[in-house]
């Protein structure tokens, strides 16, 4: 499991030190913002979309303060989401193009605003990593589930009984996964495996089309000793910790868990 975490760690370059070098707007024309769609930004996200015949690596650096997030934008796609969960406030969103190694030149930059009344649905939000809009076969086996059940306690249990029972952990994966990987909640349905990520992206996608605020985090634990991803499901009016991966591996060994962990035994780094 670390060896996957560390190379998407290099890969969305998600602490400071690893930031791609950003040199000075080539043009005038390099600020223009008609890449960036602001019409989902009551609902806590933006939209990015760069047409270009570029081969280059494009990213996407969304700061708030200190808080940095930096993704790949994958340009096989017209567009792609991208959360503000870092709260209400002012969001910085840039976009770089690589030109070579570790630098990029910045191709525009925009401040966006997240008013405290929109910051509560990020988290219901379809973006990059927990996309639930493009997830047809995963979105309608939540609904499945999900029929009849009253509550959202009782959807979520739904769905995360599914997950655990039907998921096995891919150890084979873990060991080869490339340096951008981005979970896709329907093909882990078809394999029925996944890494951590797996589970917590399609933990987030089926809660979420189920209109039940999911987190994806990711951090360290210790029920493992490897860099990790769980998920804070907010139900009777609290986030909750539940991990999925952990609880798979239980259950397979004939194990109980209970469905919310600990606080104390988890510890975030990064929120989507």
């Amino acid at each position: 499991m670390r060896k996957w975490i560390l190379k998407l760690t290099l890969a969305l370059s998600l602490t400071a030190g690893l930031l791609p070098t950003v040199a000075a707007p080539a043009s005038a024309s390099s600020v223009e913002t008609s890449w960036l769609d602001t019409s989902s930004l009551r609902q806590g996200t933006i939209g990015v979309s760069y047409s270009t015949n570029t081969s280059k690596r494009v990213k996407v650096m969304i700061a708030k303060s200190s808080t940095v997030y930096t993704y790949d934008l994958n340009m096989s796609k017209k567009s792609e989401n991208f959360p503000l969960q870092s709260g209400a406030g002012s969001y910085e969103v840039t976009l770089l193009e690589n030109t070579s190694g570790t630098s990029y030149k910045k191709i525009g930059s925009t401040s966006v605003e997240l008013s405290a009344n929109d910051q509560t649905n990020v988290f219901l939000g379809s973006v990059q990593n927990v996309n639930w809009k493009d997830a047809a076969n995963a979105s309608a086996l939540a609904a499945k589930l999900t029929a009849g059940k009253k509550t959202d306690k009782e959807k979520a249990q739904a769905i995360y009984d599914y997950v655990v029972s039907n998921i096995k952990y891919d150890t084979q994966l873990a060991a080869a996964v490339g340096n951008v990987y981005i979970p896709s909640a329907d093909s882990t349905l078809v394999s029925k495996k996944g890494i951590c990520y797996d589970y917590a992206s399609l933990m987030g996608v089926m809660l979420r089309s189920s209109g039940i605020p999911t987190k994806l985090m990711m951090g360290s634990t210790t029920y493992v000793k490897e860099y990790h991803a769980w998920n804070e499901i907010y139900l009777d009016g609290k986030w909750v910790i539940v991990d999925a991966t952990v609880d798979s591996a239980y259950k397979q060994a004939g194990k109980t868990i209970p469905f919310a962990k600990e606080a104390s035994k988890y510890s975030a780094q990064k929120v989507y």
